[in-house]
């Protein structure tokens, strides 16, 4: 008897051993043939640049990035966030050097000079193989990431400005609200009206800020330009070859001449503002991207409560700006692969609506933009609205950051400077015609 529970343990005990081999040993000393592709030193790196943005947009592109890894476990995505100041400079140097990132966020813009410089590659061939581009995003949006009949970006969001109002100024002198309808807006001169009601010396209320005051970098020229725009005005000719017969039209002249009335005849825009005047119930109303509900929100100016938004005022036409940063690839990559799967995932329905749910950017995708309520609701379909339907892009060219530079200083000059607006109109546009003739 005692024989054969010596041998019953004895199996027991070799039939623990074998399982302990098969499922805590082995798998710690043999590498299973499917975890091979994932070993670090067999992994395809790639980096990744853009600018350093808010929390939110920080928070979607670290959660877009951990997604494709687990889906992806070959491929290693390191992301650098670099300071927006330093943005372009860092990485046109690291460019020409041939040090830069595989995968890169442009300022669309500024597509034409990389494109041109021969920086990025083309990802036509890439789309028309994976994506039905021309089915799910509006082609205002798709306009502006071509080069010279290719495409060079992909988008995750569009952008999109807007009439804010502040409330407690509006109900203070019992004036209406302006209409919440996307599709609505006021004229400019309606605009202009209220503002000359609400602004008061005394009480130090100033009427508007209609384009975001006198910035640096490219803000001056995305918040000037739909004046033009709505004007029925251009920089440029359609091939972008000139700015003679646009830039000097007489529409343009118009529309410059609107805007320095705003300042020194209508006087109902102030050529300085107090910090945060709209926050302090010092603005009326002003012109402010889709972004900023949240901004303004975190100081504890809650919309509803005490600002609302509204289409932005138009003028012959209702126009406004688009463009924002999409994600392009470097023509020196060794993994072109690699690099346009990531970018396909993170443009993506599935990523798009995580990444817009987090931001609440204007998704580039229609679909996206359907199944999510907000944007089908009050205020944020006033922005989606707008920048599918009423947007234009900035000119594609390799002159656009000279350009851009030129526009801020034309409406400095006429605005600040109370200039003549024909004589700066002449001036600019020989600058540009100039920058064009270098390139060619």
């Amino acid at each position: 008897m005692k024989k054969y529970m010596y041998m019953l343990i004895f199996i027991l005990l070799i039939s623990f051993i074998i399982g302990y081999f098969i499922l805590v040993i082995r798998p710690l000393t043999f590498e299973h043939p499917d975890k091979k592709a994932i070993n670090e030193e067999e992994k395809v790196h790639l980096t990744f640049w853009r600018n350093f943005g808010n929390t939110a947009e920080n928070e979607a592109y670290r959660e877009l990035i951990r997604d494709f890894e687990i889906e992806h476990p070959h491929v290693n995505i390191n992301m650098q966030e670099i300071e927006y100041s330093n943005y372009e400079v860092k990485l046109r140097t690291e460019l020409v050097t041939e040090k830069g990132p595989d995968i890169m966020a442009i300022d669309s813009p500024n597509l034409g000079l990389y494109a041109n410089a021969g920086i990025l590659l083309p990802l036509t061939s890439f789309v028309e193989r994976d994506i039905d581009i021309q089915d799910d995003f509006p082609p205002s949006i798709i306009e502006g990431l071509n080069y010279q009949d290719d495409l060079y970006l992909m988008p995750i969001i569009e952008s999109s400005i807007a009439l804010y109002y502040n409330k407690n100024i509006f109900e203070a002198a019992d004036m209406p609200f302006p209409d919440k309808s996307a599709v609505n807006p006021m004229t400019w001169e309606e605009t202009i009206e209220i503002a000359k009601t609400l602004q008061s010396k005394e009480q130090a209320v100033y009427g508007i800020d209609p384009a975001q005051g006198f910035g640096t970098g490219e803000s001056p020229a995305y918040f000037k330009l739909p004046f033009l725009w709505q004007f029925d005005a251009n920089i440029l000719s359609p091939d972008v070859s000139t700015a003679s017969g646009y830039l000097d039209s007489e529409e343009a002249i118009e529309a410059l001449q609107f805007y320095q009335d705003l300042y020194h005849k209508e006087e109902v825009a102030a050529l300085e503002l107090p910090a945060k005047a709209f926050e302090t119930n010092q603005l009326a109303m002003t012109v402010l991207g889709s972004w900023a509900i949240t901004e303004l929100e975190k100081d504890g100016f809650v919309l509803g409560e005490d600002f609302g938004v509204a289409p932005l005022p138009k003028a012959d036409k209702q126009v406004v700006p688009n463009g924002s940063w999409a994600l392009g690839i470097s023509a020196q990559t060794e993994y072109p692969d690699e690099a346009w799967e990531f970018i396909r995932y993170a443009t993506s329905y599935d990523a798009m609506k995580k990444y817009v749910t987090i931001t609440k950017d204007i998704p580039a995708r229609y679909s996206v933009a359907e199944d999510l309520p907000i944007f089908n609701e009050y205020p944020y379909n006033i922005f989606l609205h707008q920048a599918y339907y009423y947007s234009k892009n900035r000119p594609v060219t390799p002159t656009y950051p000279e350009i851009s530079t030129v526009v801020r200083n034309l409406f400095e000059d006429v605005g600040i400077a109370k200039k003549d607006v024909r004589a700066s109109v002449e001036e600019a546009v020989e600058i540009i015609n100039e920058r064009i003739k270098e390139v060619e």
